[in-house]
């Protein structure tokens, strides 16, 4: 009835503006209404959440990479104590008995095995995988925590790759998609992926991804934990897309106690001396440890998110929320990371 006459239309001249702030004021509320939504979804963990809150995980079968000693061994202590199957991959065989004797001393009737792998050579990631995807009938819980700190000196992995990106990431990126197959047969499946506060200092250097340019060991392992964090966030999205029902969560550790710097700088480099001197300030592996179990376990634990100790820098301090570093939210240089790493491993994801 209003297109029909001049006046009308002065009228609607008037009214338009108004009906336009109302709409936006509307879908401002819809959209305030649905962050908080999203807020309340994002339920945090107890500050005082403990190993003592881990669900039972009988029935449950989990594969941690560096398994054998740090916050890695930490893990699969505390997930054999609430009864999973925990499978410990690693390079070294007699450090893997070494690691289950230690667990099954503690929990005689551990059911913990161990599975060699060298995740900076492409081959053997894919003939675990391989095995795994023989003798498995699922896998509940994939913990990506192997990884190696700031070499003096720049190396190469079997395939070439600077050392410090091949075993952070590139080896946990080609593992994880040669066992989305077994991950998908869960009906709760978690991937678990070690970040660190070393990220928010990190960069993507699409330019010189292998340091071939310019070697800065800090700078190189701060690359490889942005990228996982690039790669835990992205593998969350594609698994909403493709109806995967995989939860890809990040953590850190905070800064613990650990053998990362004894055989990375070295306990006599400057870094290691420092490390040395402030060591009573850092937490124990096992405190270290907490985000990545929470992840793995709690009911609560939410895809996409990324947990870590909420002190002081978050060096330390009750469990929580971590912050996400701005240029982990680059969608498009996850996007582009992602293509970058099918390129290098050859391992696309189904």
């Amino acid at each position: 009835m209003w297109n029909t006459t001049s006046s009308a239309i002065g009228v609607l001249n008037t009214i338009n503006p108004l009906m336009r702030l109302g709409r936006a004021l509307l879908a401002g509320v819809a959209l305030l209404s649905a962050v908080s939504v999203e807020a309340t979804a994002r339920v945090a963990p107890k500050p005082d959440w403990s190993t003592n809150d881990i669900p039972s995980q009988q029935g449950r079968i989990v594969l941690i990479t560096g398994g054998t000693s740090g916050m890695g061994y930490e893990d699969a202590l505390a997930l054999a104590r609430a009864g999973a199957q925990v499978i410990i991959a690693a390079r070294n065989p007699e450090r893997g008995a070494q690691a289950i004797a230690r667990i099954q001393q503690s929990v005689p009737d551990a059911k913990v095995q161990f599975e060699a792998v060298d995740l900076a050579n492409l081959s053997s990631v894919r003939d675990l995988a391989q095995r795994l995807n023989q003798r498995l009938p699922r896998l509940d819980v994939l913990i990506n925590n192997a990884a190696i700190m700031a070499p003096s000196e720049r190396g190469t992995s079997a395939d070439g790759f600077e050392l410090q990106l091949a075993t952070n990431y590139l080896g946990h990126y080609a593992l994880t998609g040669l066992l989305v197959p077994l991950l998908r047969q869960s009906q709760d499946a978690r991937v678990v992926s070690l970040s660190s506060i070393a990220a928010t200092r990190g960069a993507i250097n699409f330019d010189d991804l292998q340091a071939n340019q310019k070697y800065d060991p800090y700078a190189t392992y701060a690359q490889s934990k942005l990228a996982i964090l690039h790669w835990a966030f992205a593998l969350q999205r594609r698994s909403d897309a493709e109806n995967w029902g995989i939860r890809s969560i990040a953590a850190h550790p905070g800064v613990a106690v650990t053998e990362l710097v004894e055989r990375g700088p070295g306990l006599n480099s400057e870094f290691g001396q420092r490390w040395a001197q402030d060591r009573d300030a850092y937490h124990s592996a096992a405190q270290g440890a907490l985000p990545t179990l929470y992840a793995a376990t709690a009911a609560q634990a939410v895809g996409g998110a990324y947990y870590g100790p909420t002190g002081d820098q978050e060096k330390r301090g009750p469990l929580g929320f971590a912050k996400t570093p701005t240029a982990a939210t680059r969608e498009a240089d996850s996007d582009r990371l992602w293509t970058v790493s099918e390129r290098l491993t050859g391992v696309i994801y189904p």
